[in-house]
């Protein structure tokens, strides 16, 4: 079914013309693709089930625009609007897709794994669609036994997809794994390592890190550099090392250049990565030159440009 979608997604996506679109035109496309994202929630949600016709037309409508994004070398630019959103819940699947298409390109994927993957990670949080909207929306802690609520997300998807006709398996199957880690300490199943799809696998880091960089209706957005060492930290044991490494080493690699807010307030320019630390890189600010490794309470908070 993906090749047959792909060819109504090229026409519909008009490549050509994308490829000189500038960043406030992506996006525009991405929070229209936000929105659309409600639409099709809400229409799971109303109607207790999910048809091969809401896949086609997320295929042909929305991941035209995640691919777009993701093409683009830079892609710290898409994290202020995505964190913009008001709507998280929807906004996500759209930031999840972005990165982990952005990671299945640079691990060299074929377009139709690609158009897969970027369909699985669209798709992972479907399930939520049967979560009562009080749990979801809740601006407070989730008691155990709201959280055990939200835990069954993983299952739901999976039964939403799993039956649509000529749907590849990893899709579904992205919907049940993106909460298991490497370690087995994941859910719903403890699984571990290789009984892991890879797709699986690169939508539960894009996943992670885009809820870590967003604000969420309990809980604001961690300072850059904290995700980062979050991320480093559970490299050899929640995630696939190989994809994380690379993920991180590729995202560190573009911000010389690039205009950064520090932990104390003060904005300046990435002017060299340290390749041994890359969070402690040299900033040019105001004041002068910071070197990030003789500053230790001081980080990048945020990337701004």
């Amino acid at each position: 079914m993906i090749a047959e979608l792909k060819k109504g997604e090229d026409c519909r996506s008009g490549l050509t013309e994308h490829q000189s679109l500038s960043k406030a035109e992506i996006n525009r496309k991405i929070n229209e693709a936000s929105v659309r994202m409600k639409g099709f929630f809400q229409d799971i949600r109303s109607n207790g089930n999910m048809k091969l016709e809401t896949v086609q037309a997320i295929q042909t409508d929305i991941a035209p625009v995640i691919l777009e994004a993701a093409k683009n070398p830079d892609i710290h630019y898409l994290f202020e609007q995505l964190q913009a959103s008001k709507e998280y819940t929807y906004s996500h699947n759209i930031g999840v897709a972005i990165i982990a298409t952005y990671i299945g390109r640079k691990l060299g994927f074929s377009k139709e794994n690609l158009s897969t993957l970027t369909l699985a990670a669209t798709l992972h949080d479907v399930g939520k669609t049967r979560i009562s909207e009080s749990v979801l929306e809740k601006r407070a802690k989730l008691t155990a036994a709201e959280y055990e609520e939200m835990k069954l997300h993983t299952i739901y998807g999976y039964e939403l997809m799993k039956d649509i006709p000529g749907l590849p398996p990893s899709i579904a199957l992205s919907a049940l794994q993106h909460h298991e880690r490497e370690n087995g300490n994941g859910y719903p199943l403890r699984l571990k390592g290789n009984d892991i799809h890879h797709h699986s696998k690169i939508v539960a880091i894009a996943d992670v890190f885009h809820a870590m960089s967003s604000d969420r209706v309990y809980q604001k957005a961690m300072p850059f550099y904290k995700v980062i060492e979050q991320m480093n930290r559970d490299m050899f044991d929640k995630f696939n090392p190989a994809i994380l490494m690379g993920f991180i080493n590729q995202l560190m690699s573009t911000l010389v250049g690039k205009e950064v807010m520090l932990t104390n307030r003060q904005t300046g320019t990435v002017i060299m990565i340290n390749p041994y630390d890359p969070l402690k890189v040299l900033v040019n600010t105001e004041t002068g030159i910071k070197d990030l490794r003789r500053e230790e309470d001081c980080g990048i908070e945020r990337i701004i440009g």
